[in-house]
């Protein structure tokens, strides 16, 4: 039994102690904003944060999980606004890496809240996107750092209300 933070809220699992968070996440928990892309850990799309930090969740064994804090797309409850510049910019196409782009970014704007051009193509570099929207993504991540958002709190709703997260 793993027992760990999942999107503010205490989450238990019993499954085998190498079985990868995305499987977790996605068979087990029901969460399947996360994507599986590659399969070890070079395309982005399966990235979430853990203790903050983005990661990817493909290749990240479960027992590393216990007692620490994951966060999800799901989380982020749609009023992001990482979320909200991605519709102004038009910035998904397929959409298949988005969730995996937009944890990343928003890992990079708790760290660095008026990242430059560089700092951004830097911080997205492991995150693929087949459909070439990276000129977009940056400017996605421009227009969000300019509206504000600085952190990240899965605990915190957009507004910085207490919520009670996702499970």
């Amino acid at each position: 039994m793993v027992e760990f933070e999942l999107n503010g809220a205490t989450q238990r699992v019993d499954v085998a102690l190498d079985t990868p968070l995305l499987w977790v996440l996605r068979d087990n928990l029901k969460l399947t904003g996360t994507k599986f892309g590659c399969g070890v850990g070079l395309c982005g799309a399966c990235t979430v944060h853990l203790d903050g930090q983005a990661v990817r969740s493909c290749s990240l064994p479960i027992s590393v999980i216990a007692g620490r804090s994951v966060t999800t797309i799901e989380s982020l409850g749609g009023n992001h606004p990482l979320q909200q510049a991605w519709i102004e910019h038009n910035v998904p196409q397929c959409g298949y890496c988005q969730s995996g782009q937009i944890m990343s970014a928003a890992a990079l704007l708790a760290s660095n809240n008026t990242p430059t051009d560089d700092e951004i193509r830097n911080s997205m570099s492991g995150n693929i996107c087949r459909c070439g929207t990276y000129n977009k993504i940056r400017k996605a991540i421009h227009s969000a750092a300019n509206s504000g958002v600085k952190t990240f709190d899965p605990k915190q709703d957009v507004d910085g209300n207490a919520g009670e997260g996702v499970s």
